[in-house]
């Protein structure tokens, strides 16, 4: 009787053992070949077939990438059925080829099933609207902002931005009460309806007097008219000139060395005021020069006095500056920007950091 038991035991775990669902699929890559984006959202069906003798279930799947999304069949497919990956592609904003995959969990052997997509998007032609994206009244600007990036303080920069009349009129375009280092101009000048033209400007670095990042914010004239709602953005970012200095001269160049480029002025009441100090020296072999100094906000005044002043070397100093902390709450942090002769450390960031508690105040 024991000995039919334990036959009948081994039999049964060979059955269960080869109890087993199995996968075959109708394929395991799809190409979608090419399309326009304007298509829209591309679907392709990959067919399971279960050949085992034990129902087939997918558990899970995993795609690379957001912008593919898989639907599969949810309940388990029986032996000899068939069920689906179906594979959703979204071509928006994605241009050119793509190959992508969905990764398939089941419970057969072996668990992991890989399929994969691919195809190549064409981009949809942009509108009007998109590619010229600052209205004002009947034209359009690529953009508000006309960046100039990095300007020597030696040199002239060119910059050109694309402008179109949406208007079924002439339009003349200019720019009023322009600072003497910026031109602005709409080649041409009138622009006829549905026409493109350019805005061409220079900036002349040698005849602003700042340094670093600097904007210009500059009113709009539609046929003689200024435009009182709209402004054109004008940045530039001015550096010193290195590119001219001799090995020797570099080698003999200021040193601008902090102490600290952080002070903390730990807590503090609101509406009050408390002065931070960031000591330096002037390691190098000849005079350091303090360019410009300027904050991030009018909530921390610098102090005057040091800025164009010839700073020798061995010679120590300090730039102070005094922090309100008004009305804010919590931990604050503010920039100031240091601008300086020094080759290697023309713009440094110093950071002055305070927890200020409004409720103290009112003590």
């Amino acid at each position: 009787m024991k000995r039919l038991l334990i036959v009948l035991s081994v039999f049964t775990v060979t059955i269960m053992a080869s109890a087993q669902p199995m996968i075959k699929l109708s394929s395991n890559e799809h190409d979608f070949g090419t399309f326009k984006e304007e298509s829209g959202v591309q679907k392709h069906d990959f067919i399971i077939t279960n050949t085992g003798n034990s129902p087939l279930v997918i558990q899970n799947i995993v795609t690379s990438c957001g912008c593919t999304q898989p639907e599969w069949t949810r309940q388990p497919i029986p032996a000899g059925g068939t069920g689906k990956v179906t594979a959703l592609y979204d071509p928006r904003g994605t241009w050119g080829k793509f190959n992508k995959t969905l990764t398939v969990y089941t419970n057969a052997r072996p668990q992991v099933t890989v399929l994969s997509i691919k195809g190549e998007v064409v981009a949809r032609e942009k509108t009007v609207e998109e590619l010229f994206t600052f209205p004002v009244g009947p034209v359009r600007f690529e953009s508000i902002h006309l960046a100039f990036t990095n300007i020597r303080k030696t040199e002239k920069k060119i910059r050109v931005m694309q402008i179109i009349n949406t208007s079924d009129q002439p339009v003349k375009v200019e720019f009023d009460q322009l600072p003497p280092h910026l031109s602005l101009k709409v080649n041409p000048l009138t622009l006829k309806p549905g026409q493109k033209g350019l805005v061409e400007g220079t900036y002349d670095a040698t005849k602003n007097n700042g340094w670093g990042n600097v904007t210009e914010i500059v009113k709009i004239k539609i046929n003689g008219v200024v435009q009182t709602n709209a402004y054109y953005y004008v940045s530039a970012n001015l550096v010193e000139d290195f590119s001219k200095m001799t090995r020797e001269e570099l080698a003999n160049a200021p040193v601008f060395a902090l102490a600290s480029t952080n002070v903390d002025l730990g807590k503090m009441a609101g509406s009050t005021t408390r002065e931070a100090e960031f000591k330096f020296t002037n390691s190098g072999k000849s005079d350091l020069i303090i360019r410009h100094v300027k904050s991030t906000c009018g909530c921390t005044a610098i102090q005057q006095g040091l800025t164009g002043v010839n700073i020798k070397p061995g010679e120590s100093r300090s730039i102070k500056a005094v922090f309100n902390s008004g009305g804010y709450k919590g931990k604050v942090t503010k920039a100031i920007y240091v601008y300086t002769n020094d080759p290697k450390k023309s713009e440094v960031v110093l950071m002055l950091t305070a927890e200020v508690d409004q409720a103290s105040a009112s003590r």
